[in-house]
Protein backbone atom coordinates (compact mmCIF):
# COMPACT_ATOMS: atom_id res chain seq x y z
CA UNK A 1 0.00 0.00 0.00
CA UNK A 2 1.37 3.42 -1.15
CA UNK A 3 0.49 5.14 2.62
CA UNK A 4 2.25 8.69 0.99
CA UNK A 5 0.23 10.34 -2.28
CA UNK A 6 1.45 14.07 -3.32
CA UNK A 7 -1.01 16.56 -4.99
CA UNK A 8 -3.90 14.27 -3.87
CA UNK A 9 -7.65 15.17 -4.78
CA UNK A 10 -8.90 15.47 -1.85
CA UNK A 11 -12.78 16.26 -3.17
CA UNK A 12 -13.82 12.61 -2.35
CA UNK A 13 -12.35 12.33 1.38
CA UNK A 14 -14.89 15.25 2.49
CA UNK A 15 -18.29 14.66 2.53
CA UNK A 16 -19.70 18.44 1.41
CA UNK A 17 -17.54 17.37 -1.52
CA UNK A 18 -15.62 20.91 -2.01
CA UNK A 19 -12.71 20.17 -4.63
CA UNK A 20 -9.44 20.83 -2.55
CA UNK A 21 -6.27 19.29 -2.55
CA UNK A 22 -3.54 18.50 -0.63
CA UNK A 23 0.42 19.36 -1.51
CA UNK A 24 0.96 16.00 0.65
CA UNK A 25 -1.40 12.42 1.77
CA UNK A 26 -0.23 10.31 4.21
CA UNK A 27 -3.10 7.35 5.36
CA UNK A 28 -2.63 6.06 8.54
CA UNK A 29 -3.83 2.19 8.59
CA UNK A 30 -2.36 1.37 11.97
CA UNK A 31 -1.54 3.71 15.22
CA UNK A 32 1.34 2.17 15.63
CA UNK A 33 2.53 3.70 12.32
CA UNK A 34 2.42 7.24 14.03
CA UNK A 35 5.21 7.83 14.84
CA UNK A 36 6.43 7.11 11.40
CA UNK A 37 4.62 10.48 10.34
CA UNK A 38 6.67 12.19 12.42
CA UNK A 39 9.99 11.65 10.32
CA UNK A 40 8.26 12.40 7.23
CA UNK A 41 10.33 15.18 5.32
CA UNK A 42 6.80 16.54 4.85
CA UNK A 43 5.84 16.80 8.24
CA UNK A 44 5.38 20.15 9.76
CA UNK A 45 2.80 20.36 12.94
CA UNK A 46 1.58 23.53 12.43
CA UNK A 47 1.22 22.31 8.65
CA UNK A 48 -0.73 19.44 8.82
CA UNK A 49 -4.25 18.29 8.83
CA UNK A 50 -5.84 15.45 10.55
CA UNK A 51 -8.56 14.23 8.68
CA UNK A 52 -11.10 11.67 9.54
CA UNK A 53 -14.50 10.77 7.63
CA UNK A 54 -14.59 14.59 6.66
CA UNK A 55 -17.74 15.07 7.68
CA UNK A 56 -17.26 18.20 10.05
CA UNK A 57 -14.90 20.23 7.95
CA UNK A 58 -15.25 22.49 4.71
CA UNK A 59 -12.04 22.71 2.91
CA UNK A 60 -12.15 26.28 1.45
CA UNK A 61 -9.11 26.17 -0.37
CA UNK A 62 -6.54 23.91 -1.32
CA UNK A 63 -4.51 22.54 1.80
CA UNK A 64 -0.09 23.23 1.52
CA UNK A 65 0.99 21.21 4.04
CA UNK A 66 0.70 17.11 4.45
CA UNK A 67 -3.40 15.90 5.36
CA UNK A 68 -3.20 12.43 7.97
CA UNK A 69 -6.40 10.50 7.08
CA UNK A 70 -7.02 8.53 9.80
CA UNK A 71 -7.82 4.95 8.72
CA UNK A 72 -6.62 2.96 11.67
CA UNK A 73 -9.51 0.05 12.20
CA UNK A 74 -10.53 -2.41 15.16
CA UNK A 75 -12.72 -3.06 18.06
CA UNK A 76 -11.92 -5.03 20.43
CA UNK A 77 -13.83 -7.97 22.37
CA UNK A 78 -16.74 -6.88 24.67
CA UNK A 79 -15.29 -7.09 28.72
CA UNK A 80 -17.49 -6.44 31.43
CA UNK A 81 -17.21 -3.82 33.71
CA UNK A 82 -19.78 -4.53 36.11
CA UNK A 83 -23.26 -5.70 36.93
CA UNK A 84 -25.33 -4.96 33.36
CA UNK A 85 -22.14 -2.92 31.98
CA UNK A 86 -19.71 -4.22 29.49
CA UNK A 87 -16.42 -2.03 27.94
CA UNK A 88 -15.76 -1.79 24.05
CA UNK A 89 -12.40 0.08 22.24
CA UNK A 90 -13.07 1.47 18.69
CA UNK A 91 -10.25 2.81 16.59
CA UNK A 92 -10.24 6.02 15.51
CA UNK A 93 -10.67 5.06 12.06
CA UNK A 94 -13.94 3.13 12.25
CA UNK A 95 -16.47 4.24 10.44
CA UNK A 96 -19.29 5.28 13.27
CA UNK A 97 -22.45 3.82 11.84
CA UNK A 98 -20.75 0.51 11.36
CA UNK A 99 -19.49 0.86 15.27
CA UNK A 100 -22.85 1.13 16.04
CA UNK A 101 -24.33 -1.49 14.46
CA UNK A 102 -21.55 -3.51 15.93
CA UNK A 103 -22.31 -3.17 19.37
CA UNK A 104 -26.06 -3.49 18.49
CA UNK A 105 -25.15 -6.80 17.37
CA UNK A 106 -22.80 -7.99 20.12
CA UNK A 107 -26.06 -7.44 22.28
CA UNK A 108 -24.76 -3.87 23.53
CA UNK A 109 -27.02 -0.73 23.74
CA UNK A 110 -26.29 2.81 24.81
CA UNK A 111 -25.60 4.03 21.34
CA UNK A 112 -28.47 2.79 18.97
CA UNK A 113 -29.93 7.13 18.78
CA UNK A 114 -26.51 8.03 17.27
CA UNK A 115 -27.22 5.39 14.38
CA UNK A 116 -26.37 7.07 10.69
CA UNK A 117 -24.25 9.89 12.07
CA UNK A 118 -21.62 10.55 9.27
CA UNK A 119 -17.86 10.19 10.86
CA UNK A 120 -15.63 8.22 12.08
CA UNK A 121 -15.04 7.09 16.03
CA UNK A 122 -12.23 9.03 16.74
CA UNK A 123 -14.13 13.01 15.63
CA UNK A 124 -17.11 11.66 18.13
CA UNK A 125 -15.41 12.78 21.51
CA UNK A 126 -14.08 16.00 19.56
CA UNK A 127 -17.55 17.20 18.88
CA UNK A 128 -19.05 15.04 21.21
CA UNK A 129 -21.57 14.36 18.30
CA UNK A 130 -25.55 13.59 19.55
CA UNK A 131 -28.62 13.10 18.08
CA UNK A 132 -32.54 12.33 19.62
CA UNK A 133 -31.44 13.11 22.87
CA UNK A 134 -28.04 11.39 23.34
CA UNK A 135 -24.58 12.24 23.11
CA UNK A 136 -21.45 9.93 22.58
CA UNK A 137 -20.26 11.21 26.24
CA UNK A 138 -22.86 9.39 28.13
CA UNK A 139 -20.97 6.46 26.37
CA UNK A 140 -17.33 7.61 26.92
CA UNK A 141 -14.83 5.91 28.89
CA UNK A 142 -11.38 6.97 28.25
CA UNK A 143 -9.78 8.57 24.89
CA UNK A 144 -6.44 7.04 24.16
CA UNK A 145 -4.54 9.82 22.02
CA UNK A 146 -1.23 11.17 20.63
CA UNK A 147 -0.09 14.25 22.11
CA UNK A 148 2.04 16.21 19.66
CA UNK A 149 3.81 18.13 22.34
CA UNK A 150 5.48 15.47 24.19
CA UNK A 151 5.65 13.01 21.35
CA UNK A 152 3.88 10.42 23.06
CA UNK A 153 0.47 8.40 24.00
CA UNK A 154 -1.77 9.60 26.40
CA UNK A 155 -5.71 8.64 27.90
CA UNK A 156 -7.79 10.68 28.98
CA UNK A 157 -10.75 9.63 31.43
CA UNK A 158 -14.50 10.92 30.65
CA UNK A 159 -13.63 14.02 33.15
CA UNK A 160 -10.34 14.88 31.43
CA UNK A 161 -12.76 15.10 28.05
CA UNK A 162 -14.66 18.33 29.50
CA UNK A 163 -17.63 17.58 27.21
CA UNK A 164 -20.01 19.61 26.25
CA UNK A 165 -22.80 20.27 23.82
CA UNK A 166 -20.86 19.90 20.64
CA UNK A 167 -17.62 20.38 22.29
CA UNK A 168 -15.07 19.17 24.91
CA UNK A 169 -11.80 19.88 25.51
CA UNK A 170 -9.68 18.46 22.31
CA UNK A 171 -11.56 20.54 20.21
CA UNK A 172 -10.18 23.61 22.34
CA UNK A 173 -6.48 21.72 22.78
CA UNK A 174 -5.78 23.78 19.29
CA UNK A 175 -4.77 20.31 17.34
CA UNK A 176 -2.37 18.93 19.91
CA UNK A 177 -3.93 15.55 20.95
CA UNK A 178 -4.65 13.59 17.56
CA UNK A 179 -7.00 10.50 18.58
CA UNK A 180 -6.22 7.32 18.07
CA UNK A 181 -8.95 5.33 20.06
CA UNK A 182 -11.91 5.58 22.14
CA UNK A 183 -13.65 2.90 24.92
CA UNK A 184 -16.36 2.76 25.61
CA UNK A 185 -18.88 1.70 28.22
CA UNK A 186 -22.53 0.60 27.37
CA UNK A 187 -25.59 -1.33 28.52
CA UNK A 188 -25.92 -5.26 28.01
CA UNK A 189 -29.48 -5.01 29.08
CA UNK A 190 -31.27 -2.51 26.74
CA UNK A 191 -32.88 0.74 27.91
CA UNK A 192 -34.45 2.71 25.55
CA UNK A 193 -33.83 5.91 25.45
CA UNK A 194 -37.15 7.95 23.55
CA UNK A 195 -36.68 11.37 24.71
CA UNK A 196 -38.05 12.47 20.77
CA UNK A 197 -41.62 11.41 20.08
CA UNK A 198 -41.01 10.77 16.79
CA UNK A 199 -38.15 8.27 17.40
CA UNK A 200 -40.63 6.52 19.58
CA UNK A 201 -43.33 6.58 17.59
CA UNK A 202 -41.24 5.00 14.68
CA UNK A 203 -40.04 2.38 16.89
CA UNK A 204 -43.14 1.62 18.06
CA UNK A 205 -44.31 1.23 14.62
CA UNK A 206 -41.59 -1.55 13.69
CA UNK A 207 -42.16 -3.54 16.90
CA UNK A 208 -45.72 -4.40 15.82
CA UNK A 209 -46.82 -4.96 19.38
CA UNK A 210 -43.15 -6.48 20.03
CA UNK A 211 -40.76 -5.43 23.03
CA UNK A 212 -38.77 -2.84 21.43
CA UNK A 213 -34.69 -3.59 21.18
CA UNK A 214 -31.83 -1.57 20.58
CA UNK A 215 -31.74 -2.51 17.46
CA UNK A 216 -35.44 -1.48 16.53
CA UNK A 217 -34.70 1.73 17.75
CA UNK A 218 -31.49 2.12 15.19
CA UNK A 219 -33.33 1.26 12.38
CA UNK A 220 -36.55 4.07 13.65
CA UNK A 221 -33.53 6.61 13.76
CA UNK A 222 -31.94 5.47 10.48
CA UNK A 223 -35.53 5.53 8.29
CA UNK A 224 -36.11 9.24 10.11
CA UNK A 225 -32.86 10.51 9.30
CA UNK A 226 -33.06 9.13 5.54
CA UNK A 227 -36.43 10.78 5.10
CA UNK A 228 -35.50 14.29 6.49
CA UNK A 229 -31.61 13.89 5.06
CA UNK A 230 -29.91 13.86 1.59
CA UNK A 231 -28.30 10.26 0.98
CA UNK A 232 -24.79 10.92 0.97
CA UNK A 233 -24.38 8.57 -1.82
CA UNK A 234 -25.73 11.50 -4.00
CA UNK A 235 -25.43 14.91 -2.10
CA UNK A 236 -22.75 16.34 -0.56
CA UNK A 237 -23.81 17.36 2.98
CA UNK A 238 -22.03 17.77 6.45
CA UNK A 239 -25.25 16.93 8.27
CA UNK A 240 -26.47 19.39 10.73
CA UNK A 241 -24.62 22.70 9.88
CA UNK A 242 -25.62 24.76 12.50
CA UNK A 243 -25.72 23.85 16.29
CA UNK A 244 -28.83 24.55 18.43
CA UNK A 245 -28.34 27.84 20.09
CA UNK A 246 -28.60 27.95 23.70
CA UNK A 247 -29.74 31.55 25.20
CA UNK A 248 -30.67 32.83 28.41
CA UNK A 249 -33.37 31.23 29.81
CA UNK A 250 -35.41 34.81 30.42
CA UNK A 251 -34.59 35.70 26.04
CA UNK A 252 -35.64 32.06 25.14
CA UNK A 253 -39.22 32.92 27.04
CA UNK A 254 -39.80 36.30 25.56
CA UNK A 255 -39.46 34.35 22.28
CA UNK A 256 -41.77 31.60 22.90
CA UNK A 257 -44.27 34.15 24.09
CA UNK A 258 -43.98 35.84 20.72
CA UNK A 259 -43.29 32.13 18.67
CA UNK A 260 -45.03 29.65 20.44
CA UNK A 261 -44.13 26.88 17.93
CA UNK A 262 -40.75 27.24 18.93
CA UNK A 263 -39.11 24.51 20.12
CA UNK A 264 -37.64 25.27 23.56
CA UNK A 265 -35.13 23.02 25.69
CA UNK A 266 -34.75 23.98 29.22
CA UNK A 267 -30.52 23.66 29.93
CA UNK A 268 -28.54 24.08 33.51
CA UNK A 269 -27.82 27.19 34.28
CA UNK A 270 -30.75 29.28 33.45
CA UNK A 271 -30.19 28.56 29.91
CA UNK A 272 -32.08 27.17 27.11
CA UNK A 273 -31.59 25.42 23.99
CA UNK A 274 -33.46 26.52 20.60
CA UNK A 275 -33.82 24.49 17.69
CA UNK A 276 -32.07 25.88 15.03
CA UNK A 277 -33.46 24.43 11.87
CA UNK A 278 -37.40 26.05 13.14
CA UNK A 279 -35.63 29.17 12.96
CA UNK A 280 -34.25 29.02 9.49
CA UNK A 281 -37.66 27.28 8.34
CA UNK A 282 -39.61 29.99 9.88
CA UNK A 283 -37.15 32.36 7.67
CA UNK A 284 -38.63 30.30 4.19
CA UNK A 285 -35.41 29.17 3.30
CA UNK A 286 -36.18 26.04 2.39
CA UNK A 287 -34.46 25.78 -1.09
CA UNK A 288 -33.00 28.68 -1.13
CA UNK A 289 -29.72 28.65 -2.98
CA UNK A 290 -26.46 30.25 -3.74
CA UNK A 291 -24.75 29.41 -6.65
CA UNK A 292 -24.77 25.50 -6.15
CA UNK A 293 -24.79 25.31 -2.43
CA UNK A 294 -28.69 25.34 -1.00
CA UNK A 295 -30.57 24.92 1.92
CA UNK A 296 -32.31 21.35 1.68
CA UNK A 297 -35.68 21.30 0.83
CA UNK A 298 -36.73 18.78 4.10
CA UNK A 299 -34.59 19.68 6.50
CA UNK A 300 -33.25 23.30 7.27
CA UNK A 301 -30.60 22.36 9.26
CA UNK A 302 -28.68 20.98 6.55
CA UNK A 303 -26.75 22.95 3.65
CA UNK A 304 -26.20 20.99 0.61
CA UNK A 305 -23.75 20.61 -2.25
CA UNK A 306 -26.10 20.51 -5.20
CA UNK A 307 -23.03 19.54 -7.49
CA UNK A 308 -20.11 21.61 -8.24
CA UNK A 309 -20.22 24.10 -5.77
CA UNK A 310 -17.41 26.11 -4.31
CA UNK A 311 -15.98 27.19 -0.92
CA UNK A 312 -17.60 31.22 -1.68
CA UNK A 313 -21.21 29.60 -2.53
CA UNK A 314 -20.68 27.94 0.62
CA UNK A 315 -19.84 30.96 2.53
CA UNK A 316 -22.40 32.99 0.85
CA UNK A 317 -25.06 30.40 2.07
CA UNK A 318 -24.48 30.18 5.30
CA UNK A 319 -23.76 33.88 5.80
CA UNK A 320 -27.46 34.51 4.18
CA UNK A 321 -28.87 32.01 6.56
CA UNK A 322 -27.25 34.00 9.65
CA UNK A 323 -28.01 36.89 8.46
CA UNK A 324 -31.67 36.09 8.07
CA UNK A 325 -32.30 34.46 11.81
CA UNK A 326 -30.61 37.22 13.61
CA UNK A 327 -32.75 40.11 11.75
CA UNK A 328 -35.87 38.15 12.50
CA UNK A 329 -35.06 36.32 15.80
CA UNK A 330 -31.95 38.28 17.28
CA UNK A 331 -30.46 34.85 17.27
CA UNK A 332 -27.02 33.85 16.08
CA UNK A 333 -26.30 30.61 14.56
CA UNK A 334 -22.98 28.71 15.02
CA UNK A 335 -21.73 26.81 12.33
CA UNK A 336 -20.96 23.12 13.41
CA UNK A 337 -18.32 22.14 11.01
CA UNK A 338 -14.76 23.41 10.86
CA UNK A 339 -14.23 25.75 8.43
CA UNK A 340 -10.22 25.45 7.06
CA UNK A 341 -9.54 28.72 5.11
Amino acid sequence: MNRLQYDADLTALNTFGLPARAAALYTLDAAERLPEIFQLPEYRREHTLWLGGGSNILLMKNYGGLVVRMANKGISAPEPVSIGKMRITAQAGENWHDFVQRTITLGLSGLENLSLIPGTVGAAPVQNIGAYGVEAESCIETVHAWDLDSGKPVSFSHADCRFAYRNSMFKQSGGRFVITAVTFVLDSEFKPKLHYGDVQAEAETLAQGAPLTAAIVAEAVCRIRRRKLPDPAETGSCGSFYKNPIVPAEQAAALKKQHPALPVYPQPGGQAKLAAGWLIDQCGLKGHREGHAAVHQKQALVLINLGGASAEDVRRLSEHVQNSVYQRFGVRLEPEPAWLE
